[in-house]
């Protein structure tokens, strides 16, 4: 089952158990996507569903921090019951040590020793890590590994 279906699959689920908040976080995961497929005239694939799904959860936290500042918790409380339902449906994020062993890997892998050598081990890592780890955290770590 592809993660388009399992989205769908979960807002079928939220409709029976006449859950709206989970049935409205769905609808607006299912309209990004929706979107994404009008603007660029392709059919989404798991790698852009996940990519969809963390850029939103991205805006979620962003939003919160945004809430917290000016006292909102009503707004707090919704954001963070959004970003638990897009949860779901990403994989399970890596810890820093998991990233660490695989910085390890790829920095041995591409023969990086240097700054210069940022990108290619960047691009080893991006395809394994995406949607499982911050990208920015991932080459702040990289860069750390390289000075």
């Amino acid at each position: 089952m592809t993660l388009l279906e399992s989205l769908k699959e979960a807002q079928k689920d939220a409709m029976r158990a006449k859950d709206k908040a989970t049935l409205s976080t769905i609808r607006m995961a299912l309209a990004a996507v929706k979107q994404k497929e009008v603007d660029e005239r392709v059919e989404v694939t798991d790698a852009d569903l996940l990519q969809i799904l963390t850029k939103m959860v991205k805006q979620r936290n962003e939003s919160i921090t945004q809430f917290k500042a000016a006292s909102r918790d009503d707004l707090v409380a919704v954001e963070e019951a959004e970003i638990e339902v897009l949860s779901r449906f990403l994989p399970k994020a890596l810890t820093d040590d998991e990233i660490s062993v695989l910085i390890d890997e790829a920095m041995e892998a591409t023969g990086a020793s240097s700054m210069q050598d940022m990108g290619k081990v960047m691009g080893m890592l991006k395809p394994k890590l995406t949607g499982r780890a911050d990208m920015g955290k991932v080459s702040g770590l990289i860069k750390a590994k390289l000075a």
